[in-house]
């Protein structure tokens, strides 16, 4: 009996030295500072006009053949690829670089009635994925806004 006491003892004399925890001070912060007031965010906001462009391209996937296809659309206009209908509210692209970092407002249906919508949000063209549209077999994604100066640019010269 007495070597049972003495062993149940000795285990947890062992476990509770097992579970020592030692708390550290952390040096060089200074009282009252925080991440959130630390200097260094400071500097990082940076504020970006964004302006509207007339349109946008879009490029659509059907995963199960394989093809593509580059869409442009003007904003306020639909237009159907495959069985989708895409609806194009706006795109946005920031003021001192047309080609990148668009963004455009989309609202698409999937089906024939197009009674139910599939996707509706923003879509931004440098990260895809960031509000992917999520169907079993196509992809949608933004490439670039349009405006009114690569429209006429694009148009052949008249003689």
């Amino acid at each position: 009996m007495m070597l049972r006491l003495a062993t149940a003892l000795s285990l947890c004399a062992g476990l509770a030295a097992a579970q020592e925890i030692t708390i550290e001070q952390l040096d060089g912060l200074e009282d009252g500072i925080t991440l959130r007031q630390a200097p260094i965010f400071e500097d990082v906001i940076e504020e970006v006009k964004a302006i509207r462009g007339t349109g946008a391209v879009l490029r659509g996937l059907d995963k199960l053949t394989g093809d593509v296809a580059d869409v442009e659309l003007q904003s306020g206009f639909s237009v159907r690829f495959a069985t989708l209908r895409i609806d194009l509210a706006e795109c946005r692209h920031p003021e001192d670089n047309i080609a990148g970092e668009a963004f455009a407002y989309l609202a698409i249906h999937d089906g024939e009635a197009a009674t139910e919508t599939f996707f509706e949000g923003w879509m931004v063209a440098s990260s895809p994925a960031l509000n992917a549209m999520d169907h079993a077999r196509y992809d949608i994604w933004v490439l670039r806004c349009t405006t009114d100066a690569a429209s006429t640019s694009d148009a052949p010269a008249s003689e």
